[in-house]
C-alpha cells in the first residue's frame, strides 16, 4: 500500500474512531467499481460485496434499535421508520458528515462528474464500510459505528424526512393559507445540478433549501422553515 494512501486511511480511521486490524479491508470498502474497472481489477475487488454484507448488518442493528426504542410501535410503522433511516439519502448525508467522499477511490470519469458527492455512491460506500468493520472487528464494533454515525439524532432525522408533511400541517393550522415551493436558482452542469428552493406562504418566505434534486431542495426548505419557526416560538415564549 502506497505511503500517501496509507496516511489517508489512517486519517479516516481517526475520523470514525475505529482502527482496522487489516487496512486492506478498509481500502476494499472504499474502492468503487469505476476505479476497479479503470485499473482492470477483478470485479471482486470493488466494494459491492462488502456493501451487500454491510446492508444486512445495518438492517439488523437498526431493527433492534427501533424495536427497543419504540415498544408500542406496531410492525408496519417500525418498517416504514427503518426504511427512512437507512435510505440512500440518509446514508449519503451520514457519509458526508464523516467526509467519505474524500477517501473513496473513483475512476477518472466518475470523479470528474461529481461522483464523490453522488448519493448512490456515498450510501453504498457507507454500507461497505459497515461490512468492512464487521469483518475486521466483529458485530459489536460494527454496531457501535452504526449507532454513532447513522442512528444518532434519530428524532432530528425523523423530523427531516417528515418535514414537508409537518410544515403543511403547521401552515394549515397557523396561517390558513396555501403553502408553496418556488425554484429560485438552478446551477451546475446536467450531471451535477444544484437547486435552490424557497418555501412560501403568500409572499412570506419561510425557509430556503438547497439540494441535488428539486425534491431534495424542497425537503430541505421545509426542514429549515420548521427549525426557524420553532426558534421563533422559543424566543417569543421566553425560552433560552
Amino acid at each position: 500500500m502506497e505511503e500517501a494512501g496509507l496516511e489517508k486511511l489512517k486519517v479516516f480511521e481517526e475520523t470514525i474512531n475505529y482502527k482496522f486490524n487489516d487496512r486492506k479491508i478498509l481500502k476494499h470498502a472504499l474502492t468503487h467499481s469505476s476505479y476497479a474497472n479503470e485499473k482492470r481489477m477483478s470485479k471482486l475487488e470493488n466494494n459491492e460485496r462488502l456493501e451487500f454484507l454491510g446492508d444486512a448488518v445495518l438492517e439488523l442493528v437498526t431493527s433492534e434499535f427501533l424495536y427497543l426504542q419504540n415498544p408500542k410501535m406496531p410492525e408496519g410503522d417500525l418498517t416504514k421508520l427503518r426504511a427512512r433511516l437507512v435510505c440512500e439519502q440518509t446514508l449519503a448525508a451520514c457519509a458526508r458528515d464523516i467526509k467519505v467522499g474524500n477517501y473513496i477511490h473513483l475512476g477518472k470519469g466518475e470523479a470528474a462528474t461529481g461522483g464523490s458527492e453522488r448519493l448512490s455512491i456515498l450510501s453504498d460506500a457507507m454500507e461497505a464500510i459497515i461490512g468492512a468493520i464487521y469483518l475486521d472487528g466483529g458485530f459489536t464494533n460494527a454496531k457501535e459505528f452504526i449507532c454513532n454515525y447513522i442512528l444518532a439524532d434519530v428524532e432530528n432525522k425523523k423530523l427531516f424526512f417528515d418535514s414537508k408533511t409537518i410544515l403543511q400541517e403547521i401552515v394549515q393550522s397557523e396561517y390558513k393559507e396555501q403553502l408553496s415551493y418556488e425554484l429560485i436558482k438552478e446551477e451546475g452542469p446536467d450531471h451535477n445540478k444544484q437547486f435552490t428552493v424557497v418555501a412560501l406562504v403568500n409572499d412570506i418566505q419561510l425557509g430556503i433549501g438547497v439540494g441535488r434534486t428539486k425534491k431534495a431542495a424542497e425537503q430541505e426548505a421545509a426542514y429549515q422553515s420548521i427549525i426557524k419557526m420553532n426558534k421563533k416560538k422559543s424566543i417569543l415564549s421566553g425560552e433560552k
